[in-house]
């Protein structure tokens, strides 16, 4: 005779399995403060900049995306990622996170407490240039700045040697349905060798700006620009990937009719990662 199938798990039986995953993932997160605790007294907190680290966060991200299956939400996942990356770089190092909230105050919290949790302290200003400036005045403080409009051309205070730079474009990863889906860059002081350069920020200024010329460039690089009325000009921040080069933008420019006043290099971030379909 044929064995009669096991009879299914109780549900105590299933709660006890869920009460060890939980207990293993408390001291897995133990364990990892613990090589965090180590990883201070070896650095001795003595880096410039904050412990953010954007190349190594953004490679993070999309791992975890491309790993990740079954019927948790990838939302839930990259929260709570999030959270444990942020809060343990928070503990290598305090920091805070100035938001320029001009472009909606809830859009910019749900960004920055999505992206950095709760531990980590949130400080709002009205414009982009404060927020700036405070990061400016900080050791290894964020700034969180729209990444799709502008008012001001905040980017100029990061054209000078030693000023704060870009170094993130958020969210790591992009679906049309994120929970802090407000694209932001990141600002702030990082060692060299945690900048990831897939994609390079310039702060172009030009004279001669126009509709034309904003339809010229629009093919070749994402823009932002606030004019310059006293030079009937603009100042642009622009992005360049491995597909273009400044010197085509320039190039496209100035057969546009304008006119190219300088260039600085102001920071960098990883290449925008959207999510399959499938994955989401």
């Amino acid at each position: 005779m044929s064995k009669p199938p096991p009879s299914p798990p109780s549900l105590a039986e299933l709660r006890q399995e869920i009460d060890s995953i939980d207990s293993q993932v408390h001291s897995l997160l133990m364990q990892r403060g613990d090589i965090i605790d180590r990883l201070i007294r070896v650095k001795k907190t003595q880096e410039v900049g904050s412990a953010f680290r954007p190349a190594r966060e953004a490679d993070m991200m999309r791992r975890l995306v491309q790993r990740h299956r079954g019927i948790l939400p990838l939302d839930t996942v990259e929260s709570i990622w999030r959270v444990i990356i942020s809060t343990f770089s928070y503990v290598q190092a305090p920091f805070s996170v100035h938001a320029d909230v001009s472009v909606g105050e809830s859009m910019m919290r749900d960004s920055a407490r999505f992206h950095f949790g709760f531990t980590v302290p949130y400080v709002s200003h009205f414009n982009a240039p404060a927020a700036v400036e405070a990061v400016a005045k900080s050791k290894g403080d964020l700034a969180l700045l729209s990444a799709t409009s502008s008012r001001t051309p905040w980017w100029i205070a990061l054209e000078a040697h030693g000023a704060p730079k870009i170094i993130a474009r958020l969210p790591f990863v992009e679906r049309a349905d994120h929970p802090a889906a407000l694209p932001v860059f990141v600002v702030s002081r990082v060692a060299d060798s945690a900048m990831v350069t897939e994609v390079e920020m310039w702060s172009v200024r030009v004279s001669g700006w126009n509709a034309e010329t904003a339809r010229a460039l629009s093919p070749m690089a994402e823009i932002l620009a606030v004019p310059d009325t006293a030079f009937d000009g603009a100042a642009l921040l622009v992005s360049v990937t491995s597909e273009t080069s400044l010197e085509n933008i320039k190039a496209a420019l100035i057969e546009a009719g304008a006119s190219v006043r300088s260039s600085a290099l102001v920071g960098s971030h990883a290449t925008r990662y959207t999510v399959p379909n499938a994955a989401k």
